[in-house]
């Protein structure tokens, strides 16, 4: 699927909150259906066999509402299961590498904590950056907080678009209005929430509002 910036308004990564499958590919579909425009699917304790076969199955979830899936960290898994793309740190395989082997159509995001690692990411044929932790972030309790000005200039040190990530709530969302990304990246706000659907709908709506 070919990458555009629109892709990342509302970037909704996966948080699994229940113990069966179906749960939770129930609960990725409540998401699409409120709105979420690209998703990442991040599990950190499946091994590579389990990761392609589950991306499989989300993947068709996605086709039905012409949503990108992204990998997290996992460029062999992305490309074995034919998902759209990937995301990776600061520390995986590095984004000229993935870009060799996967082509220019696949979607490659690079995480940019500074003005130096979002040149190198652009250089090295990302499509687009996340940048955070914007707010503190329940799901990584050790990640390193930026100010909006960090942001700022993290996001208008390269030509490809951004999103921002860490923390990210219907509370919070608004302190970002005026930043310059192109989306916001959620994952409690979305995959915890009592109501997923609405939960992502309401945050469309807000991220529309501080972006467009």
């Amino acid at each position: 699927m070919k990458f555009n910036k629109d892709m990342l308004l509302l970037y909704g990564v996966t948080d699994r909150c229940g113990e069966y499958k179906q749960a939770f590919y129930e609960q990725v579909e409540q998401a699409l259906e409120g709105g979420v425009t690209l998703l990442q699917l991040r599990e950190k304790n499946l091994d590579e066999d389990e990761l392609i076969k589950e991306a499989i199955e989300i993947k068709k979830i996605c086709e039905r509402y012409n949503v990108p899936l992204i990998i997290n960290d996992n460029a062999a898994a992305a490309l074995k299961s034919g998902a759209d793309g990937v995301h990776v740190g600061i520390e995986d395989t590095p984004v000229s590498e993935i870009r060799k082997i996967a082509g220019k159509d696949f979607i490659i995001g690079a995480t940019a904590k500074t003005v130096e690692q979002a040149k190198k990411a652009e250089e090295s044929g990302a499509d687009y950056i996340g940048v955070g932790a914007v707010f503190p972030s329940p799901t990584k309790k050790n990640a390193i907080r930026i100010t909006n000005k960090q942001l700022n200039e993290v996001c208008r040190s390269v030509s490809i678009p951004a999103v921002a990530i860490g923390g990210i709530s219907l509370e919070n969302i608004a302190e970002l209005k005026g930043a310059d990304i192109n989306g916001v990246a959620v994952v409690s706000a979305i995959f915890k929430a009592e109501n997923i659907t609405a939960a992502a709908a309401e945050l469309k709506e807000k991220a529309k509002e501080i972006i467009l």
